[in-house]
């Protein structure tokens, strides 16, 4: 009954391929950045219209999200999430076109099976990914309070399954100083940016306490307005990455230290806010083996993660420490070809990317078939969960 269920969901894969690339390429063409999405929710949950599903946009409080749910039994419910918005300036330069049509073309393929799905699927629209955490606001809203397992993949220049993500936030810092004339009496301000570039010197200068993974980049917002005028108000961001959450919040104070002796040194006034950031990926080993072996019958190869492997950030983090998740990655593009570039983004309206689409859409509906045909799979996915969170 899996084998043949599996047939069934690639036959339909491929026979929607050039449905599926259409979306791709509309969304490719039409990027949209956070929380604007308005094309790629409408394109996107108009497919999902098209099958079984009954579609709901606007959830937790986002405009440019959506649910589409197929399926009379609540448990166990199984969620596939779209990304779709694009890069400022770069537009789809991330494949976020490619993620949706995969999450698109593997709910359409699992609503072939109907009546034969044995629980509730939900293609998510989750707006926002690229540092506003658009996942973060619709799990404090209660989407994932019902999911049983999330899954979703990601483009990128290798086949992976277990590669993770860094921790990440971001803090505003400002100094308030006093200005004053910069030639006649300088002794009477207090320069606010030379609290500032101190703090960046303090920075560097504990930079060897830092782990290897450990990442802090700054750039400053405000300098000042005049030469001849001492600066009274600096400010400055920074993002702070770290393997883990906890060891992330390690560095947060670091640099928030920095940022107190720099004033405590010029005698200025700081001010400065962290803002939440995105939590670390826990890869579901049992989710991360089934999609495998998935993928491999597709004719894909998956390698494991070096332990150098380039990372960034991504709101699925936080997803996958109240869900098991799984966030596999798919090559369209060379290793020499990082993402967020525009030599990426052409992969991604590439045949290596629409190969790589379809064969994610369907890994994860066979992936999601297993799911929904052995419950005790699910068992053991929460089981490593709440081990890993212990």
């Amino acid at each position: 009954m899996v084998d043949n269920s599996k047939s069934r969901v690639i036959a339909e894969i491929d026979r929607l391929s050039e449905y599926l690339w259409g979306i791709s390429n509309a969304l490719f063409h039409n990027p949209e950045i956070a929380f604007k999405e308005f094309k790629a929710c409408q394109i996107l949950s108009d497919a999902l219209k098209s099958s079984s599903y009954s579609v709901e946009i606007g959830i937790g409080g986002l405009e440019t999200a959506f649910r589409g749910t197929m399926g009379e039994k609540p448990h166990p419910t199984i969620a596939i999430l779209a990304e779709y918005d694009a890069l400022a300036g770069l537009g789809h330069a991330c494949g976020h076109n490619l993620i949706a049509s995969a999450a698109i073309g593997a709910g359409l393929a699992i609503a072939a099976l109907k009546p034969g799905v044995n629980g509730q699927i939900q293609v998510i629209g989750t707006p926002a990914e690229e540092g506003d955490g658009g996942k973060i606001i619709l799990a404090k809203a209660g989407v994932f309070d019902s999911i049983d397992a999330v899954m979703m993949f990601h483009p990128a220049n290798k086949n992976m399954v277990l590669r993770k993500s860094l921790a990440s936030s971001e803090i505003v810092v400002e100094f308030i100083g006093k200005a004053s004339h910069a030639a006649a009496a300088p002794e009477e301000g207090i320069n606010a940016l030379d609290a500032m570039i101190l703090t960046f010197n303090n920075i560097n200068a504990i930079r060897q306490t830092f782990g290897p993974k450990d990442r802090v980049a700054g750039v400053i917002l405000d300098g000042g307005v005049a030469a001849n005028i001492i600066p009274a108000h600096t400010s400055a961001e920074f993002t702070i990455r770290s393997l883990t959450t906890t060891h992330r919040d390690v560095v947060i104070e670091k640099v928030i230290a920095c940022a107190q002796a720099a004033a405590q040194s010029i005698g200025c006034q700081l001010k400065y806010k962290v803002k939440p950031g995105y939590m670390d990926i826990i890869p579901n080993n049992v989710l991360a083996e089934l999609f495998k072996s998935n993928l491999e019958s597709l004719g894909r190869m998956v390698v494991d993660p070096d332990p150098n492997e380039r990372m960034g950030s991504t709101d699925m983090g936080d997803i996958s420490h109240l869900v098991p998740s799984i966030h596999p990655y798919l090559a369209i593009a060379p290793e020499n070809v990082p993402g967020h570039t525009l030599e990426f983004k052409e992969y991604c309206a590439s045949e290596s990317g629409k190969a790589a689409m379809l064969d994610a859409a369907k890994a994860l509906a066979m992936t999601a078939v297993d799911l929904f045909t052995n419950p005790e799979l699910l068992i053991k996915t929460k089981e490593e969960l709440l081990n890993s969170l212990i």
